[in-house]
């Protein structure tokens, strides 16, 4: 425990989500101090307990939902029986915030709608992440993250035509939209302060990424041209003798003749000097480029590149990164004693706050490890053999 009071120290939050979206979201609502209570479906849970295969105790809290679901506490319910929803609504009345990841319409039909719950708690906030938005033609159909970076754009997008289409392997959306809906959530509670009142908060992958593409859209939008800074002509990944790096050949007043000077070439930019006309010689300045590259290292080419004040790194795996120095000196690594796993290492929250450092409450939890515990602090004791089916 932080001896500074953390930013949401007394806010307590219902937690239907899982899977990415959501749970990224109530981690960080967590890490700031929040109550975060997960509601799991007794004997499964989140469905990223059991991502990898049949579901033993081992993989019941796998290093994927470890990754997820710090500093939370679970309790099981069974959110179709009657006791369950009961025990859900008097959790509700003690409660500021409640977020799920479901379909739209599905936190209605369990009664857990804002209109619902509003009328037990006027200063509820119901925080919603969905695939496609809360109305409209894709309102009910199943998000995904992949399903999202092909129905924005993204994925359309590549460096060079000649590059197949292919599925981002992060999970871009999920994280946009998860740190989007931490962004509503805090707004909603601040607006609350001075109202009084709670309010609906949604976001979706499809929003935000659509939003995370405001610079292309705005040139599509008024000159009907794909902005694309992938395909920039003086940007590129290359190979090394001993690995790749990548060059980013903007934001110079002539960055084709630092580049240049850099490989030790002759000066293009005599005979391409400006954007156009570099755009349109692209893929000969990218072979260029591609066969100096490939007679040095890694090493030697990023000294050259950065004599000349380019911007430049080196392209690594993430192994290399987790290891860099960087990364421990930015307090980016979390390291706790696991029940399972023995000492664990995860990726911490990227927003640091002085007063206020990231530190571990709560490992992540088994399935309905604090039912009793939650239940107890509620007052409602007399329940807890009920509500877990």
């Amino acid at each position: 425990m932080t001896e500074n009071k953390l930013p949401l120290e007394g806010i307590r939050v219902i937690d239907f989500t899982q899977v990415m979206l959501g749970p990224c979201a109530t981690q960080m609502l967590a890490d700031f101090g929040a109550d975060v209570i997960k509601i799991e479906r007794p004997g499964a849970g989140d469905l990223s307990r059991n991502f990898f295969g049949e579901p033993d105790e081992r993989a019941m809290n796998n290093v994927v939902f470890a990754s997820l679901n710090r500093n939370k506490r679970s309790v099981e319910i069974d959110t179709k029986s009657e006791a369950g929803k009961q025990m859900v609504l008097d959790m509700v009345r003690q409660a500021d915030v409640v977020v799920d990841n479901f379909r739209a319409g599905v936190m209605d039909r369990l009664g857990f709608g804002y209109d619902a719950l509003s009328k037990i708690n006027p200063g509820i906030i119901c925080a919603s992440g969905t695939g496609f938005g809360v109305t409209g033609p894709y309102a009910h159909k199943g998000g995904q993250d992949v399903l999202a970076q092909a129905m924005t754009g993204v994925m359309e997008k590549t460096q060079d035509p000649s590059i197949p289409k292919s599925i981002y392997p992060t999970t871009l959306c999920d994280y946009t939209a998860g740190m989007h809906l931490v962004q509503g959530v805090l707004a909603a509670l601040l607006a609350r302060e001075k109202s009084g009142r709670g309010q609906k908060v949604n976001v979706s992958l499809y929003d935000s990424i659509i939003a995370m593409q405001m610079q292309e859209a705005a040139q599509w939008n008024a000159h009907r041209e794909v902005l694309n800074w992938a395909a920039m002509p003086l940007t590129g990944v290359f190979d090394t003798t001993d690995g790749a790096l990548v060059v980013v050949g903007a934001f110079k007043a002539n960055p084709l003749r630092d580049i240049c000077k850099a490989l030790s070439i002759d000066d293009l930019s005599t005979t391409y000097p400006n954007l156009a006309s570099q755009r349109a010689n692209k893929p000969f300045l990218q072979e260029t480029f591609r066969n100096v590259f490939a007679t040095n290292t890694t090493e030697h080419w990023l000294a050259r590149l950065e004599e000349q004040d380019l911007l430049c790194a080196p392209v690594r795996a993430l192994g290399e990164a987790l290891a860099d120095p960087q990364t421990a000196i930015n307090d980016m690594l979390l390291t706790f004693e696991h029940p399972f796993h023995g000492r664990l290492t995860v990726v911490s929250s990227p927003v640091h706050l002085s007063d206020a450092p990231v530190s571990l409450r709560h490992v992540p939890p088994m399935l309905g490890e604090h039912t009793a515990e939650v239940i107890a602090e509620l007052g409602l004791r007399e329940k807890v053999d009920e509500v877990a089916g």
